[in-house]
């Protein structure tokens, strides 16, 4: 990076995360849902994107727990999310130790501040 400002999709996304709200992207040609940010929709190539807030419920696709000592923060969960509206997001599931998230389960999603910036996790529906 060369210390410009972020510009476009990305920092529109992260702009919001920082204000905490998640913001994913709706296309108004096709109507489907996409996420990562991006400025041209992956599914019919139309320009024409907007940002919309989702529920934030969705369902674990695919988990991992990534294993460090005590004293480096201990182990946590990597997570696949398959969001309501049909995108997939990476994150975590907090609230439950990592080993015990499940592939099905149900969960929702939270902006949290961390690293100086918002962050999205997920919670198991219901624990809020």
């Amino acid at each position: 990076m060369d210390g410009a400002p972020d510009q476009g999709a990305e920092a529109h996304y992260r702009a919001a995360l920082n204000q905490g709200r998640l913001l994913i992207q709706r296309c108004e040609s096709c109507g489907k849902h996409v996420f990562f940010p991006r400025s041209i929709c992956p599914h019919c190539w139309s320009e024409s994107l907007a940002w919309v807030e989702p529920k934030g419920s969705g369902t674990v696709y695919s988990t991992t727990t990534v294993r460090r000592k005590p004293d480096a923060g201990g182990d946590y969960n990597v997570s696949l999310v398959d969001l309501d509206e049909g995108v997939r997001m990476m994150s975590r599931v907090d609230g439950v130790p990592p080993g015990e998230v499940k592939i099905g389960m149900r969960v929702a999603a939270e902006v949290i501040e961390e690293g100086g910036g918002g962050l999205v996790v997920f919670r198991p529906e219901g624990a809020r």
